[in-house]
């Protein structure tokens, strides 16, 4: 009886583990959160332009480029994994009152953009804007500031670990998805199992330019020790800014303080990256 119960109980192991490798796209990638359009940067009163990107394996995105009236550089925003890029507003008008352009478009899958998501896709994904940047538009690296938030993070690290960049930027991200996973999952052999890795700690050891990792202690869905190990793995010079709140409502935008201190990052690299 008891060698029975065992094998019934190592079969629902194995089995779960089995869904777990199988489903792993679906439990990264949230497409379907907020799918549509909801508003564009024209409710906040910003003017933008429809962008149009094609990836090198031929899949149509769409984003927005929002010009600031006298930048002072432009931020190439990497999103999180749910939602789109009208579900970012907030961000886009912070760095527009910094005086920064914003360059945010949707992964394959994600809003307009065609395709489905794929880690190699995304980092594809990214290649593309920076390149609509540095060669359609011909602004040069020395003022472009990378910026991820969560799993934008890593795509974010990945970009910037073959470019050069003024500055990368990183919120509230986490150092690997084995590693979330297993935090989540600590009953199964994830780091096994983990076919998607973004692997944000790896790249960021390859990262030349300076770096500001940004994260919540209170953040309930990747934990503080995520930020801080991602802050020891950049190279200098390194800023780190403790944040407050949930993952989704600690982000910088939410506090003046948390705003300024972004400003003067970014200000700081800019006209520093130019020179160097």
């Amino acid at each position: 009886m008891m060698w029975h119960v065992l094998g019934i109980l190592a079969a629902a192991y194995c089995g779960f583990a089995l869904l777990l490798y199988f489903s792993q796209s679906r439990l990264v990638y949230y497409p379907e959160t907020g799918r549509g359009i909801i508003a564009t940067p024209e409710r906040i009163g910003l003017p933008y332009e429809e962008i149009r990107l094609t990836t090198s394996d031929g899949v149509g995105l769409y984003g927005w480029f929002v010009p600031a009236a006298r930048p002072r550089g432009t931020v190439l925003f990497l999103h999180g994994n749910a939602g789109n890029i009208s579900h970012r507003l907030d961000s886009v008008r912070m760095f527009n009152r910094l005086g920064y352009n914003t360059l945010i478009f949707d992964y394959r899958g994600y809003g307009n953009s065609g395709g489905t998501p794929t880690e190699q896709g995304t980092y594809l994904d990214a290649d593309a804007a920076w390149l609509f940047l540095t060669g359609q538009r011909q602004l040069p690296a020395c003022r472009i500031v990378v910026f991820g938030e969560s799993m934008g993070g890593a795509i974010a690290a990945q970009l910037a670990s073959r470019q050069k960049p003024a500055a990368l930027v990183i919120a509230s991200g986490f150092t690997s998805v084995p590693d979330l996973a297993q935090h989540i999952y600590p009953y199964l052999p994830v780091k096994w199992l983990a076919r998607i890795r973004y692997d944000t700690k790896e790249y960021l050891r390859k990262v030349s330019a300076p770096v500001l990792i940004a994260h919540s202690p209170q953040d309930e869905i990747i934990p503080y020790a995520h930020g801080q190990a991602l802050f020891a793995a950049a190279n200098p010079p390194k800023q780190f800014l403790e944040l407050a709140g949930g993952h989704n409502d600690g982000f910088i935008f939410m506090r003046e303080d948390w705003v300024g201190v972004l400003g003067d990052f970014l200000d700081k690299q800019t006209d520093a990256a130019c020179v160097r």
